[in-house]
């Protein structure tokens, strides 16, 4: 440990080097998979936040995320009248895309009825709309185009007032935009249209029950508002791990080549140290743990300044740009500490070796 630990400080600047090199590394994948925890949780708040436990759709849809849903006509009144329903709450949605100051975005419209819940869960500023031509939008939605509480929208043609701002209602893939129900069925020229139904059971009903009598009607499904969930995280892990895992691994192998680098340096620049000792009777089993143990030293340091640069760097990017919302949990700190120290044991593998060749000799006779 005393052998390994002045090699590295030895030569400050190098191992300097390294720990920035790790700490990079860790950092970024922290940041990834904050990125990817974001994004899960953002997929899912307004499910997360809406009344009921069951959810009533279309027969066929599974996820909320880039589907359509529209129930058959009196499927509303229908599943009010089934036994163990205590409360079935409406809702509109749609996807449409917004002109904002020039600029064209995509937009989750929800059309809700304010006496009956699943609108906005938190303003920011404003009020819920009292009429159809006043809507709650987002507030990093607004922010962006320079919008506030009192000033008009333009909204597939027709004008809206801007009554409120809803925060939690942003990702970066789209914002969520809440107007009454009968707003949003007169702007999509669809009356009396309905999406989903936010189902609430008695408190004498299960919920297997109540789902079972439900999925009995034609053209809705029931589904829990877990499954959902899940179906949406899904459907978004399938389409951004990939791609995101990649990048990780990317600043993994970056990381480990720092440290290998920087290591084979010392060990390489130290042979007669290496070669005496050698000479005296050290067996490469003792040299070899020398050298992990340097690999080790540098990356757990690395590990921890990574650590540290990923929290700050999260909070820097959220607060630049606050659509983009990045998680990191203790666990997924401590799996990017493992990381580091899993560069570490791979970084000592060309090192290692090198000193498993050397012969006291030739390192007399250099």
């Amino acid at each position: 440990m005393s052998l390994a630990r002045r090699n590295l400080v030895q030569d400050k600047v190098r191992f300097g080097l390294s720990v920035a090199g790790i700490g990079l590394a860790v950092m970024l994948i922290l940041i990834f998979s904050g990125f990817l925890s974001g994004i899960n949780q953002q997929v899912t708040s307004y499910l997360d936040h809406s009344p009921g436990s069951l959810v009533v759709v279309q027969s066929g849809v599974t996820s909320l995320t880039g589907t359509t849903s529209l129930l058959p006509a009196g499927t509303e009144a229908r599943v009010r009248a089934t036994p163990g329903v205590a409360a079935a709450v409406p809702v509109i949605l749609q996807g449409i895309v917004l002109d904002l100051g020039g600029r064209r975005v995509t937009i989750s419209l929800i059309g809700y009825d304010p006496k009956l819940g699943a609108g906005p869960w938190r303003l920011e500023a404003g009020r819920e709309p009292r009429a159809d031509d006043e809507i709650v939008l987002d507030r990093v939605l607004a922010r962006r185009a320079g919008l506030l509480v009192g000033e008009r929208v333009t909204m597939l043609g027709q004008q809206f007032t801007v009554a409120g701002l809803s925060s939690g209602t942003s990702s970066w893939v789209l914002s969520t935009v809440f107007a009454r129900k009968t707003a949003v069925e007169s702007l999509l020229r669809a009356p009396r249209a309905t999406s989903m139904l936010f189902v609430t059971p008695t408190m004498n009903t299960t919920l297997d029950e109540l789902q079972s009598r439900l999925d009995s009607m034609d053209g809705i499904d029931a589904l829990p508002k877990s499954t959902l969930r899940d179906n949406d995280r899904k459907l978004l892990t399938r389409i951004f791990t990939p791609p995101v895992r990649l990048m990780a691994g990317i600043a993994f192998l970056v990381g480990t080549l720092v440290v290998g680098l920087v290591i084979y340096t010392a060990t390489v620049e130290r042979q007669r140290e290496y070669g005496v000792l050698k000479a005296v009777g050290a067996r490469n089993q003792m040299l070899y743990r020398v050298v992990t143990v340097q690999s080790f030293i540098a990356a757990g340091a690395g590990s921890v300044v990574g650590v540290v640069l990923a929290l700050a760097a999260a909070q820097l990017i959220m607060a630049l740009r606050p659509q983009f919302l990045l998680v990191i949990e203790v666990k997924t700190a401590a799996q990017a500490i493992l990381a580091g120290l899993a560069m570490a044991l791979v970084a000592a593998l060309i090192p290692a070796r090198a000193v498993a060749r050397l012969e006291p000799a030739d390192v007399f006779r250099r």
